[in-house]
């Protein structure tokens, strides 16, 4: 199983990126899939979350200006980013909770990673 996340990059404060992540693979199913983003020497923190309904929750810095999305047809989890601001400049982790074929039980699979960084 592997989660691909892409979409990162250099933008203006004020402006948009759209974060996709792709889980592919021998998947039975996928649960909840989720942002983080990581700063250096700062611990990882979540940004949204989505369940396999459609039920979602973002952290307090996301609100109102981020919007965390899935295709369950096409494994995939978006997060489209708005309004951005310097602040926001981190690695962005995609994160996905998933059972793999032939097994019972869920685990957790992390992306490699994309890098978002907003200029003032």
């Amino acid at each position: 199983v592997q989660l691909q996340a892409s979409g990162g990059g250099l933008v203006q404060a004020g402006g948009s990126l759209r974060l996709s992540c792709v889980a592919s693979g021998s998947i039975f199913s996928i649960n909840g899939m989720g942002w983080y983003r990581q700063t250096p020497g700062k611990e990882r923190e979540l940004v949204a979350r989505i369940t396999s309904g459609g039920s979602t929750n973002y952290a307090d810095s996301a609100k109102g200006r981020f919007t965390i999305s899935r295709d369950n047809a096409k494994n995939t989890v978006y997060l489209q980013m708005n309004s951005l601001k310097p602040e926001d400049t981190a690695v962005y982790y995609c994160l996905s909770n998933l059972i793999v074929r032939g097994t019972r039980y869920e685990a957790q699979y992390w992306g490699q990673g994309t890098q978002v960084t907003v200029s003032s």
